[in-house]
């Protein structure tokens, strides 16, 4: 005799569900200050990278007297050797930046996870095709790549930038959801998934994808400080045009064109971009803090 169960009822199990975890969430912020910090820094880097160069016009007007300007109330953070603010260039800079981390994690999350969730599922010769890929994947020398790239391809918008770097660090999470996945097809609700006859697509979109979506999103987390240092350092050290304003771009020329490392003069337009690099890396290293603990059962306090 088979029992169906009201529409209405389930609706309201899942409110209740999603009520619970939010809780949860909540709670596990609240008990460490340093973790509302870390969402915080994240909302505000975010909000800088959508509505920063809404507060600026295109182009940041200079001042020829004030080169190299040292900090002050009206700049902040000093002025840099065009006599522009260093203040607006961080933050007219962080959209390049953090557009390029965030498809960079995208690309890396969605190529790693499927391909993962695919050799580790099906195993046998499925597996072993797409682990040979993978393996010839992470072989690929990514710096030697990105400078033969750089010659022939300009890297006109961030998107371009999130493409290349994404294509080029997929592996590592592809080897680790793949191990999560033959872990986990051997539980007793993945036998019975089978048992009951649904079809492979159901049961890795709903049973074995949301299972390891806590996994998936913490490496998405750290994809995105990845593609940050990958793309300043490139920048830095001069392999891409400075076509677009970002820190990269300001590291590179507080260094090599204004002596930041010996002269006490550009110090102001070193510290500033640096600063905002460890600030943001800081915020994601506290929220993926609270998401350990979050998905964690072993870590979570009851």
């Amino acid at each position: 005799m088979s029992v169906t169960v009201p529409q209405t009822a389930l609706g309201d199990t899942r409110a209740a569900l999603r009520r619970n975890f939010w809780r949860g969430v909540g709670r596990v912020l609240r008990r460490k200050p340093s973790r509302l910090a870390g969402v915080a820094i994240v909302v505000m880097f975010l909000l800088m990278a959508a509505f920063g160069p809404m507060l600026y016009p295109a182009h940041l007007p200079r001042d020829d007297n004030a080169l190299y300007a040292p900090p002050s109330l009206a700049h902040p953070f000093g002025t840099d050797f065009e006599g522009t603010d260093v203040l607006a260039l961080v933050v007219t800079g962080a959209r390049y930046v953090i557009l390029t981390g965030l498809a960079t994690a995208v690309i890396t999350v969605a190529l790693g996870t499927v391909l993962g969730l695919l050799a580790g599922f099906h195993r046998g010769r499925w597996d072993t095709v797409l682990m040979r890929i993978t393996d010839l994947q992470l072989t690929i020398p990514g710096l030697p790549l990105l400078l033969v790239l750089s010659t022939v391809w300009k890297f006109n918008g961030p998107l371009e930038m999130g493409l290349v770097l994404g294509l080029l660090g997929w592996g590592g999470i592809a080897r680790a959801v793949r191990s999560q996945t033959l872990s986990l097809r051997e539980r007793g609700f993945i036998e019975a998934a089978r048992g009951l006859g649904l079809s492979t697509a159901h049961i890795i979109g709903r049973e074995l994808l949301p299972s390891m979506a806590p996994y998936i999103a913490m490496n998405m987390l750290i994809a995105v400080t990845g593609a940050i240092y990958a793309q300043v350092g490139l920048f830095f050290l001069g392999v891409l045009p400075f076509d677009s304003n970002n820190w990269g771009v300001m590291l590179n020329l507080a260094v090599f064109g204004g002596g930041a490392l010996t002269s006490a003069a550009a110090l102001p337009y070193l510290l500033a971009p640096l600063l905002a690099i460890l600030l943001l890396t800081l915020g994601i290293v506290l929220i993926v803090d609270a998401m350990d603990e979050i998905f964690n059962p072993r870590l979570r306090e009851e």
